[in-house]
């Protein structure tokens, strides 16, 4: 009985608990939950499970300075990949990221996850705003 009892108010605590979450908060939570999968699959493997990157070959995507530095190029790094020094802290990153044939919503679901995790909080990034970015792409 007593069991049936905390499952209800666990359950109802639930309910009330995600209800009251703003549409914005909702959004977040589907990009930051779907790019976390796409992490996993995708980027992992070179960027680490911590976003720490591999010794001096992968760059760390734990540097948040770095990423509202270059926010406006992120989407165009993940598309069409990046064949360019990159400087991360005092590190200097040569090697080259493979382009991804990613759809605009996978790259701002990635792009939400990798830049509010590993220490950075940078808010939702939405289809719209790296469909504009990859207009202007360099």
């Amino acid at each position: 009985m007593k069991l049936k009892v905390i499952s209800g108010i666990s359950l109802i605590l639930a309910v009330l608990f995600f209800s009251c979450q703003t549409e914005k908060e909702l959004e977040f939570s589907r990009y930051y939950t779907a790019g976390s999968v796409i992490y996993q699959n995708k980027c992992q493997n070179c960027h680490g499970i911590n976003g720490q990157g591999l010794l001096a070959l992968m760059p760390p995507l734990t540097d948040s300075i770095y990423l509202k530095t270059n926010k406006g190029n992120l989407a165009c790094y993940i598309k069409f990949g990046i064949k360019l020094k990159v400087t991360i802290g005092t590190k200097q990153f040569e090697d080259t990221m493979p382009a991804n044939d990613f759809a605009p919503i996978d790259i701002a679901e990635v792009l939400t996850y990798v830049t509010n995790s590993f220490g950075n909080k940078m808010g939702t990034i939405t289809s719209e705003r790296v469909a504009d970015d990859l207009k202007v792409c360099k």
